[in-house]
């Protein structure tokens, strides 16, 4: 698919004040109702790993498939699951309507599984039991993702009140349910269902904007690579009295190698790994501090402008090791331990080729001649958009009219990996990441919460996009 608007029709690229005033009225009206039905979502504890209850999972699905299917909009709206390696992956939501009279063909892209709850004892309401306080609901996938499939319901069904049942424009729904696990069969299920998904503009509501204020286009985000490595240098654990200060234990060289990896500054040590600049946008360090809870007596890491080191350069954490608890801990030179390493690629980066690069480096920095290994490991490629688009220009007008202030472009230091498999299945389609968080929503974190201003603005902004791009002709 390739829509290009007629120039004749270049005045419905900049939604007018009547229609902005009308979609915002009927969208207030109906906002309570909204977040009753985030609520009801935000009650099931729709997990798509292992250890948790698949049925919830499916419990989620079909909630959700259930408000599409109430919309009257969509010739059908299923429940599938696309299979890999014979396996099936979890319950995704799919609907379409094909366009008319030569309209464009819009996706509209969320996940309705979200993340394990963590601890109980860090949240201060129930993580599965909505939460309003402070102007924010508080809730496990309030933001991340189940925000994103309310507001494409509210977009839908404001395109049907205002533009009438039988509108021309192209609609697909696909609510993914195991985004949060990997998006394991995200692939398998485009290849599947490529007909029904194909589309002209993508929409992929599961970012941010700069603040419920002040809309965001996301035009980049890194990649990712994950390396587990395992050290070893006895073949059994030994009493650290008698052998300790001529053997050492795996602890040892895992530390050394560990702390390789950054520089005095802060940077990533990794040699050959590349960077792409940002302009800074007004953002200062006691924003940082309090958007992250740096503490006051903690120092920022790495050289260079803020959004380049948070957007635009490699960042590496050591997210998990292996090795005895303080609470089980004896004095034992222990013969093996092991880290996963989660670094994260600028635009533009192979990231087999970081992989390689951060391999070599810990084979070079490994002392005592300490036996390694190389675990599993897990690669996502980075996304840059082209914003030049009839789309994005689109979506900038119909966000800045949403929000009385003008859309910013933004990169997200995180990862999107499943954005590489839309570009390259639909390589014609436009791709907008757009979002309904905020820097305090606290996704994957305890609780996490949606901001009621900036979803109420996110929801006028994606029913002006749908109503505006309805108007267009083709060229």
């Amino acid at each position: 698919m390739t829509f290009l608007p007629n120039p004749a029709s270049s005045s419905r690229m900049t939604p007018d004040q009547e229609l902005i005033d009308t979609t915002a009225q009927l969208i207030e009206s109906e906002f309570e109702e909204r977040l009753a039905t985030l609520g009801q979502l935000v009650r099931i504890p729709g997990i798509a790993w292992e250890a948790f209850d698949a049925n919830d999972l499916e419990r989620s699905a079909e909630a959700v498939a259930q408000l599409f299917r109430a919309t009257g909009v969509f010739d059908e709206v299923e429940v599938k699951r696309a299979v890999l390696g014979g396996i099936a992956g979890a319950p995704a939501v799919l609907a379409s309507r094909k366009a008319k009279n030569g309209k464009p063909h819009v996706l509209l892209y969320a996940h309705h599984d979200v993340q394990p709850p963590g601890d109980a004892d860090l949240w201060l309401s129930p993580a599965f039991e909505p939460t309003a306080k402070d102007g924010r609901i508080y809730g496990r996938g309030a933001a991340d993702d189940k925000a994103g499939v309310i507001t494409h319901l509210s977009a839908v069904e404001t395109l049907k009140k205002l533009a009438g049942a039988d509108f021309d424009l192209g609609l697909s729904i696909f609510i993914e349910g195991e985004e949060e696990a990997g998006s394991r069969t995200f692939r398998a299920f485009l290849d599947e269902n490529k007909g029904k998904l194909a589309a002209d503009v993508i929409i992929v509501a599961d970012s941010m904007n700069w603040s419920p204020e002040i809309p965001a286009l996301t035009v980049s985000l890194r990649g990712m690579v994950s390396q587990v490595i395992h050290i070893r240098t006895m073949e059994h654990a030994v009493h650290s009295g008698m052998f300790g200060g001529a053997v050492p234990d795996a602890l040892i060289p895992l530390v050394k190698v560990l702390a390789s990896l950054h520089d005095d500054k802060g940077n990533v040590a990794v040699k050959g790994l590349k960077s792409y600049e940002f302009e800074d946008l007004p953002y200062s360090e006691a924003n940082l501090r309090a958007d992250s809870s740096l503490l006051p007596e903690v120092s920022q890491i790495g050289e260079g402008g803020l959004m380049t080191r948070m957007w635009g350069k490699s960042s590496l954490t050591v997210i998990g090791i292996d090795a005895p608890s303080v609470a089980t801990s004896s004095n034992t030179l222990m013969p093996s331990a092991s880290a996963k390493i989660s670094l994260r690629i600028a635009p533009g980066q192979d990231p087999h080729e970081a992989l390689l690069l951060l391999r070599a480096h810990i084979e070079a920095n490994v002392p005592f001649g300490a036996r390694l290994e190389f675990g599993e490991i897990e690669e996502g490629k980075a996304f840059m958009a082209d914003s030049s688009g009839w789309a994005a220009q689109l979506a900038k007008n119909s966000l800045g009219a949403a929000f009385g202030n003008p859309s910013v472009d933004i990169g997200i230091g995180g990862s999107i990996p499943f954005i590489a498999d839309l570009t390259e299945v639909f390589p014609d389609a436009q791709i907008l990441v757009t979002g309904v968080e905020d820097a305090d929503s606290r996704a994957h974190s305890p609780n996490e919460s949606i901001h009621l201003v900036g979803l109420r603005n996110a929801m006028v902004a994606e029913a002006l996009f749908l109503l505006s791009a309805n108007q267009l002709q083709a060229d």
